[in-house]
């Protein structure tokens, strides 16, 4: 009988979902990316390769897998081609394995113009730290019902039309209140349809195809980008993404129904990280040598897979976390970067904040309310040896476990799998989500 897993981010993104995905494809036929769009960055080791991916499911890097790209995701298909490009000069076979929803929404060249001007007219203090990519103005013209959409590429003349409307408009917006350049008609015309050519053969009815493998027993797995923290209705608004993150996204942004979803596993790091701009309770010193966060930054390699931005790092926050578990219904934890801790002689838990004075145990909502929270801490003994590989939890120091079951028992979820380390061998499994 198949059994159907997702994977979501529990904090501001970046958690290591990629190489948790790869790992637990061996157990899947076929992978689902549902929301956010080419400003997802997932990072997978595999032997002596590494593959940055952006919009092609993790799951690819498995032979005999299939990929989905959902209705939910906005499509900026010449990255996408791109993307593919870079997979197969690295001797992975794609176009025959990833399926794309005519109903993904199109980023094209004057979305990415708007999301760029509209960020550098903020403030400093204001800025959202936007990758720039067009997602935010892609969502927007999606619920506005004017975007473009993949099934509109089969019909060019229609394309075009709609393309001149939707160009018209946007670049009033861009030259008359933003006071920035237009953008050119003929030139994304162009470039989208001779994009288009390269992706029509890929282009399937996403929801039948996965109800199809589901009948026929085949387990599937869908995974989040960004982290629910960022989710545009629960995160920590206006300093979120542009799409909904958490669990229950996976059902609209790939046209199955929830009673789908088996399993919930929610990915997250052993400490905090956030990039980009907003409240971070837990936030620490990262440029200082010598301190918890510099370690965090320097030994997790904390720079953003897309951007190349630094992140902000902090200390493990379960009012966070609280909220997480809460918004996703997830069924089990996974531990990453578990080894970045390795050496620091205590560590700190964030088990509550002061808030108007009072102490609260769950991350309020909105980023007014995030900022006026002042951290409660509990303190940990840490470890010296390295967990670096460790396969097994009996292995772990006794700190660094007592460490994980003091989480485990403040969020009241069980932690299923434990990541020591970047390659996939790098795991230490108490529980199989598929099992």
């Amino acid at each position: 009988m198949a059994k159907n897993v997702l994977v979501v981010g529990a904090q501001w993104g970046d958690e290591g979902k990629g190489k948790i995905v790869d790992w637990l494809t061996d157990h899947a036929r076929g992978v689902v990316r549902f929301q956010g769009g080419h400003n997802a960055g997932h990072t997978l080791v595999v032997g002596d390769k590494t593959y940055k991916l952006n919009l092609v499911p993790s799951g690819i890097v498995r032979d005999g897998v299939n990929c989905f790209i959902g209705n939910g995701v906005v499509l900026d298909i010449h990255h996408l081609i791109k993307e593919i490009g870079e997979l197969e000069t690295g001797g992975i076979e794609v176009r025959s394995r990833l399926k794309i929803s005519p109903g993904c929404p199109l980023i094209l060249g004057y979305h990415s113009a708007l999301d760029r001007a509209r960020e550098a007219a903020r403030s400093p203090d204001s800025r959202i730290g936007t990758t720039g990519k067009g997602i935010g103005p892609a969502y927007e013209d999606k619920v506005a019902r004017r975007a473009l959409r993949v099934y509109d590429l089969f019909y060019p003349e229609r394309f075009a039309e709609k393309l001149k409307e939707n160009l018209d408009y946007h670049n009033f917006v861009l030259t008359k209140y933003l006071g920035a350049e237009a953008v050119d008609y003929e030139q994304v015309l162009a470039q989208a349809l001779a994009d288009s050519e390269v992706i029509k053969p890929m282009v399937v009815d996403v929801s039948a195809a996965l109800y199809e493998a589901n009948k026929n027993g085949q387990s599937l797995l869908f995974e989040g980008a960004q982290g629910a923290l960022l989710d545009i209705d629960h995160g920590t608004y206006p300093f979120v993404t542009s799409s909904n993150c958490v669990s229950g996204q996976a059902a609209a942004g790939s046209g199955i129904g929830p009673g789908m979803l088996h399993y919930v596993l929610g990915i997250t790091k052993a400490y905090c990280t956030r990039v980009g701009g907003g409240p971070f309770p837990s936030e620490l010193d990262i440029e200082t040598a010598g301190m918890p966060g510099f370690q965090m930054s320097q030994v997790g390699r904390e720079f953003g897979t897309v951007t190349g931005r630094k992140r902000r790092c902090g200390w493990f926050d379960i009012p966070a976390l609280r909220r997480s578990i809460l918004i996703n219904g997830m069924t089990g934890l996974c531990i990453t970067k578990l080894d970045v801790l390795d050496g620091l002689s205590e560590m700190k838990i964030c088990t509550g904040y002061k808030l108007n004075g009072k102490v609260v145990d769950l991350l309020p909502m909105g980023a007014d309310e995030v900022a006026g929270c002042e951290p409660v801490f509990e303190t940990l003994s840490g470890w010296s040896e390295s967990t670096v590989g460790v396969k097994s939890y009996a292995g772990l120091p006794v700190a660094a476990r007592a460490y994980l079951e003091r989480i485990e028992a403040l969020c009241s979820v069980p932690i299923d799998i434990i990541s020591t380390g970047p390659e996939r061998s790098e795991t230490i499994l108490r529980r199989h989500p598929f099992e």
